[in-house]
Order: C-alpha cells, then structure tokens, then sequence
C-alpha cells in the first residue's frame, strides 16, 4: 500500500472541523485510529480507491447503509443526471415530488399523504412534531435510536445533571434545553410491559409511540400489536422509524412483513442510494397536521432526491433486491459462525440478515475487533464489526472476504493464545462509540 494520505488529511481535518467530519458513525477512530483511510476519492459497485488510489472491496457499512444498490449504481446515476441536466431547482415545484408521493402510497396502502425531508433524523423530528400537532400532547415513548435532534436526546436529561446521558451513553444532551426533562421516555424492544408502565403513567399526556419495527431481533409473538393496541387505547400516534430497516427486507417498509399498521412510517437511506432523501409517510387525518404547524425547509423541494429514489425503488421491483439482500447477509452470518467455531473466537451475531454484525467477547475484545480491521485493510479489505450488504455484492466478493476473515481470525487466536496480540497491533485501539438502546 502506498502512503496513507487519508491519515494525514484526517488529524488536520479535526483542527478545523469539530469532530473531523459530520458523522460519529464515519469517524476514524470507531475503525481503525492512525491508519484508517479516512477519505475516497473513487466508489463505485462495492470497489473504493483512498486518495493514494490504495483499492478496497467495501465489506463494512456501505455508506453507512445509504447505498444498497451499490456506489454509483449507473441506472439511480443516470436518472440524477438527467434531472441535473434540466435543472436541479427551480422556482416551480419537481414533479417527481408527486410521482414518488404516488409510489409509496401504493407500496403501502394504509398511508394517504406524504412529507419529504433530506435525512432520517430530520424526517424523525418531522414525525415527532406532527404527531404532537395532531394530538395536542407532548410526552414520545420511544424504543431504539433516532438520530439527534432534541426530542430524542432529552431522554439523557436526568434530575441530577452528573447522570446526563445516562440512558445512552455516548449521547450528550448538551445544549437541549432542561425543559425538555421528562418528555421522551424509553423503553426496550419486546417488553411491552416497560411501554405499558409509561403509557399508563403518562396517560392523557402520550402524544407518540416511536420505534423501528425490528433492528436486532425478531419481535416477540405479539409484541408489535401489543404496541399498536397500546397507541390506539392512549389515543397515541404510532410512528416507525424504517430508516434503516426499510427497503432492505422487502420493498417498502418492513412493518409490511409483520402486520404492522403504524399512522406514520419515515424512510430515508436505503430509498435512494446515496442521495439525500426521507419521507415520511402516514394516515390523512394525523399528516394534516403538518399543516398547523411549521414544518418547511428549501432545500426539501430540490428535484435529485425524489429523481434517485423513484430510480432506486423502480430497480428494487425490477431486480428483487431485497431478496439478494437477504441472501447475501444470510451467507455472511454464517460464515462468521464457522469461523467463530473454528477458530475459537466467541463471536456474538445480530442484526436482520442485510444489517450484520458481530461483537467479540471478552476482556480483549475491543482489541481483537481492531486487530482485524488493521489486518483485513492489509488484504484489500474495509472491514469492522459491521457488513451491510448491497445489490452489488456477488458471491466471489463475500467468498474471498470470508476466507480474508478466517485467515486474520486464525493469527488473531495465535496471537491471543500467546499474549502477542497488543504488539500485534500498530496504533490505539478503536472507540466503541454509542449504543443503541434496543
């Protein structure tokens, strides 16, 4: 490998930008600190060139899981460009607006109007304040994570300001306002009885029930209509978050596959492969509410990510994607657990099959987990905790990425069976980041 540019560009990045960039998830040190690569200058199917035009198959996130289809899938690029071509924006309104509006009322018939944003965690606060437009309350219990924005993060808000951020750790509320306190109470994924506590000590204030429809686990039988059964008996709005899950497991929603019948749905990342775009989704009666409040921003009438997401969801019908997905991910858990076996590694595997990961046991954990991300970028691998599958993953791409994997665990196990593993590695070990309350 040639010099890494990358590097060097990130430590002068992080005097200049607060962080090093905009997103935690991207950030050097959850990798591999001091050798990352840090930045590409080419992406395209699952193949990355770094700025030393080092090449890598992308095995990890996949943007972050933004880009299923691949990066620079050549039929969402192509429509992009034509919009670009006539115009990006304008005075007058993009008529994909309504196009797309149309689609995903017909992928999920129990939705009647649509609202559009750039991002999921934007779209999040959107659902949120319209659900506390339309019920004229203010408490949200939520399971699982939502991004940034200050209803959210006022879960970390504790009485004794030494525990703020307790809940979740990694997630400071600094700068939401202490009013906030009490207003956004969690609860976990299959414990209706935690969202029954909070229902019933909130009742007359739940304005909203949040969650995404599976993230880690199956839900347990009958969870998810418990949780819809307890929106309707507190007169709540039952909003789903299927920024990540969305579009991965089928096309459109994955409360879909469960009989799940939320008031409002909100999808971003998958829907449109790299472009910048959400929706969300949900029933007349509560989405009028986003007329009574104000809800508006310029940039959200921009033609290119409605454009990318009806090219991007024409392909998921066209190409079943999401069954590729699905096949994909299987293959790549099950890998890891003959390796695991083999190997001697305890591995601990989650994640629907399109989302993997796995987490290492042990004292040493974190430093194996590092470890590997250093060794597998040595074989032309990114690599972590985390694979995300895309359209573009074929089997050679995870046959060769599984046997890179069982090679590295096997010097890894030697390693840690002769107490060399620390000279092992070249720089500190990676950050472990949040957690998601799940």
């Amino acid at each position: 490998m040639k010099e890494n540019s990358g590097a060097e560009l990130w430590r002068k990045a992080k005097k200049i930008i607060p962080g090093g960039n905009q997103l935690l998830s991207k950030r050097s040190e959850q990798f591999l600190p001091d050798y990352w690569p840090a930045y590409y200058r080419k992406a395209k199917g699952v193949d990355v060139w770094d700025l030393d035009n080092n090449h890598y198959i992308d095995m990890s996130i996949m943007g972050i899981g933004a880009c299923p289809l691949g990066y620079a899938d050549p039929d969402v690029d192509e429509a992009v460009k034509t919009r670009i071509d006539n115009g990006s924006m304008c005075t007058l309104n993009s008529p994909e607006e309504v196009e797309l509006a149309e689609k995903l009322i017909r992928l999920h018939p129990w939705a009647e109007q649509v609202r559009y944003a750039r991002c999921g965690g934007e779209a999040m606060a959107i659902a949120v304040r319209i659900a506390r437009a339309y019920t004229k309350k203010d408490i949200v219990a939520f399971c699982g994570y939502h991004g940034w924005h200050d209803w959210y993060l006022a879960a970390n808000l504790a009485d004794d300001r030494n525990l703020d951020g307790h809940l979740l750790p990694g997630l400071a509320p600094a700068g939401v306002p202490r009013g906030l306190k009490g207003t956004s109470m969690p609860f976990q994924y299959n414990h209706e009885d935690e969202l029954e506590a909070i229902a019933e000590k909130q009742a007359g204030k739940l304005a909203a029930i949040v969650m995404e429809p599976i993230r880690d686990h199956e839900p347990s039988p009958g969870f998810l209509q418990v949780v819809q059964k307890i929106a309707k008996d507190y007169n709540a709005v039952l909003i789903v978050d299927e920024v990540s899950s969305g579009f991965r497991l089928t096309t459109g929603g994955a409360h879909m596959l469960y009989g799940l019948k939320p008031d409002i749905a909100v999808f971003a990342k998958a829907m449109s492969n790299g472009y910048p775009m959400a929706a969300i989704i949900g029933k007349e009666e509560a989405m009028q509410s986003a007329q009574d409040t104000f809800i508006s921003s310029t940039y959200w009438t921009e033609g290119i990510g409605p454009t990318a997401a009806l090219a991007t969801i024409e392909k998921y019908e066209r190409c079943n994607v999401p069954d590729h997905l699905i096949k994909t991910g299987v293959a790549v858990q099950k890998g890891w657990q003959l390796i695991g076996k083999d190997t001697g590694i305890d591995f601990e595997i989650g994640g629907i099959t399109p989302l993997s990961h796995f987490s290492i046991k042990g004292e040493n954990g974190l430093l194996m987990q590092t470890l590997y991300t250093q060794l597998m970028l040595e074989r032309g691998f990114l690599a972590g905790k985390s694979f995300y599958s895309c359209y573009a993953h074929q089997n050679k791409q995870v046959h060769s990425y599984l046997k890179a994997t069982e090679d590295v665990f096997e010097h890894i196990a030697k390693g840690l069976d002769n107490g060399t593993l620390g000279e092992m590695l070249k720089g500190p070990i990676a950050k472990p980041g949040f957690q998601r309350l799940t």
